[in-house]
């Protein structure tokens, strides 16, 4: 069973990826949300040309197949990359998927179920009351009990959004929301350690569980004194790619909890390379997945079988005002009941994709000429 075509539809925002053997046998997946269009260019002139006509009878074979594609890219082996790589995997695992009639989830050796998840804002531009008051009609609609939102300002050199605004979100938050629900809070690399420290006693002191990237993600050795100075999880790890820094951050204890997102990485197979050393390392995951796209169901898959996943999903609350691009996609899409998120139980990712968004989506195609 050999690939013999690959497909891509895509936007500047969201890139499908469809994978057809030689046999007929075809899968979906996605290449990583954000300049799609460019990683499925890429997935084209880099990617395409090292996998076309390669056996993919056993799953087993993708992890080789796609050292065999770094090796051949070596003066390329950033983000784009493994954005692009991202694509050709996760359509494997759904071809793989439906040829056993099995869920991902279950080729993983898990069992669909609903899982927990956190409500997870991106917005810094709300005030610190009006987002306290949006967690609250949410979990009041949804049942969520635990809720993510962002401090500092984003790669914001040591500064807040804006004068103040962090000190009054966190406790804004606690007071209405009360003590029962679980918050976490994302830096996006703002700070130097110092004040990630400081930043960290004000969230110690109001019960907050997980600091999220406190300093810029490349300054390991900043991350790790926060690590070692606070009592609360320090978390990381969403924009790494190098399983060698993946390495080094896990021997290092540079964070308490690794966070690899699944389409920044490059699919399930590398990013379960990451989990497994995390868990010899006793290390909990808990991945980035920061929108309605596959990436959300990808992550949903894979924690509902890992041995070392921590106790929720990511789960984006926003709407077409901030990720105009993700309705139409699917014909349904997972969504949030008392807390928790349903696995989908059908046969590989279990989502369906609509006809109607492929028919408008920039269109490549790349065959094995045999």
């Amino acid at each position: 069973m050999k690939i013999s075509r690959i497909e891509t539809f895509c936007t500047e925002d969201i890139g499908l990826v469809r994978v057809t053997t030689d046999t007929g046998h075809q899968g979906w997946g996605q290449v990583s949300t954000y300049h799609s269009d460019i990683s499925c260019t890429v997935l084209h002139r880099q990617v395409a040309p090292w996998v076309m006509g390669r056996d993919v009878s056993e799953l087993s074979q993708i992890g080789d197949m796609f050292d065999y594609v770094f090796e051949k890219e070596h003066k390329f082996p950033g983000s784009y990359m493994c954005r692009a790589v991202c694509g050709v995997d996760t359509a494997l695992w759904d071809l793989h998927g439906k040829l056993q009639e099995k869920s991902v989830c279950e080729l993983l050796g898990g069992t669909p179920h609903p899982i927990r998840v956190y409500a997870s804002s991106m917005k810094r531009d709300i005030s610190p009351q009006d987002e306290a008051d949006r967690f609250a009609r949410l979990r009041d609609i949804h049942g969520y009990d635990a809720f993510k939102f962002r401090v500092g300002a984003e790669c914001g050199r040591n500064q807040d959004e804006w004068p103040g605004r962090t000190d009054a979100i966190v406790p804004a938050v606690r007071k209405t929301l009360g003590d029962d629900v679980d918050l976490l809070v994302d830096g996006n690399s703002c700070y130097r350690p110092e004040t990630a420290i400081e930043v960290g006693k004000l969230l110690q002191d109001n019960g907050i569980c997980h600091f999220e990237e406190p300093c810029p993600y490349w300054e390991y050795e900043w991350t790790k004194q926060v690590t070692d100075a606070l009592d609360i999880d320090v978390t990381g790890g969403e924009q790494d790619n190098n399983l060698a820094l993946w390495k080094y951050m896990i021997d290092n204890d540079t964070v308490d909890i690794y966070q690899p997102d699944i389409c920044y990485m490059g699919g399930i197979e590398r990013t379960m390379r990451v989990v497994n050393m995390a868990q010899e390392a006793g290390k909990i995951i808990t991945p980035h997945a920061a929108n309605m796209s596959l990436v959300t169901v990808f992550t949903l898959h894979m924690m509902g079988a890992i041995k070392n996943a921590g106790p929720y999903v990511e789960f984006s609350i926003e709407e077409a005002d901030y990720y105009p691009w993700q309705y139409g996609i699917y014909d349904e899409f997972p969504v949030a009941r008392d807390g928790k998120v349903q696995i989908p139980e059908g046969p590989g990712w279990g989502v369906n994709i609509r006809e109607s968004w492929l028919e408008k989506a920039q269109y490549q195609v790349s065959e094995w000429e045999k």
